[in-house]
């Protein structure tokens, strides 16, 4: 078993890459020829500090295998960037799309590091014309250069959220577009997760009229909607080291991970 207790306590995704993909994925190492569904995402599809993530059960509930792109802390850009791994899910039987946050893609207020989107490199002219008295300098990260911009400003702020969201549609759209065959759009609703109440829940800035914008783009949408037990279990069976339990605490439990593959393998059944 990988509660492989390595000596820092952590757990070992044994990182891969696939094709002439810059990006390391988890592994182990699929292949991607015959039939198996490709699984694309942030964090909750990474699995983070899960030994079996819902990619992997619901490999083994539907007896195929099943490919796990999950990137931690991806927008749509990551795999917009990456046509190795779209070309993978035009092949794939079937491709599960989880509905990322609006806050990590490249948009008309800031650009993201094209690979790790929760980077933020730099606000553009019209960012800095809207908050002339912050130094966008001082910022690394999307969350934190949102949560201080709405702190100052509901107001202004309000300009940046309607632009991320129309941004987070076209991109989308562009992204499900571009990948050959049947699609799944995963919505989660991962409102257990508590770390960004400033900003709103995960994935944030993401409605029911975004999800209605981008249906006619997919296959199928499935919603979830965790149970109470699955928010409460907080982090027992989680590995990690000791230092990161605070991070672990604001990820998707070994419960939520049933739930989703659970209601995944439902729908998915009726399309292999």
């Amino acid at each position: 078993m990988a509660y492989e207790n390595l000596s820092d306590g952590a757990l070992d995704y044994l990182p891969c890459r696939y094709g002439k993909s810059k990006l390391l994925f988890r592994g182990p190492r699929r292949k991607t020829d015959g039939d198996y569904v490709a699984v694309i995402g942030g964090t909750e599809t990474y699995g983070k500090f899960i030994e079996q993530p819902f990619s992997n059960l619901l490999e083994e509930a539907l007896d195929v295998p099943a490919v796990n792109f999950g990137c931690v802390n991806a927008g749509a850009d990551v795999f917009l960037n990456e046509p190795t791994i779209l070309e993978a899910c035009s092949k794939a039987r079937v491709t599960v799309v989880q509905v990322m946050g609006a806050q990590n893609m490249s948009n008309r207020f800031y650009a993201v590091h094209p690979r790790r989107n929760d980077r933020f490199l730099k606000a553009s002219v019209l960012m800095k014309t809207v908050f002339r008295e912050i130094d966008f300098t001082e910022f690394h990260f999307t969350r934190h250069m949102l949560s201080t911009i709405k702190a100052m400003s509901e107001e202004r702020f309000q300009l940046v959220e309607t632009e991320l969201k129309e941004a987070w549609k076209a991109r989308m759209q562009n992204l499900l577009e571009r990948i050959e065959g049947k699609t799944v759009v995963l919505w989660l609703d991962d409102s257990n997760r508590d770390g960004s109440l400033d900003l709103g829940q995960d994935p944030l800035f993401v409605d029911q009229s975004m999800i209605e914008a981008i249906r006619p783009y997919c296959t199928e949408v499935v919603e979830v909607s965790l149970s109470e037990e699955a928010k409460r279990e907080g982090t027992e069976g989680m590995i990690f080291p000791d230092l990161e339990e605070p991070i672990a605490h604001e990820m998707m439990g070994l419960r939520a991970h049933q739930e989703v593959a659970e209601c995944l393998a439902k729908t998915l059944r009726g399309m292999l």
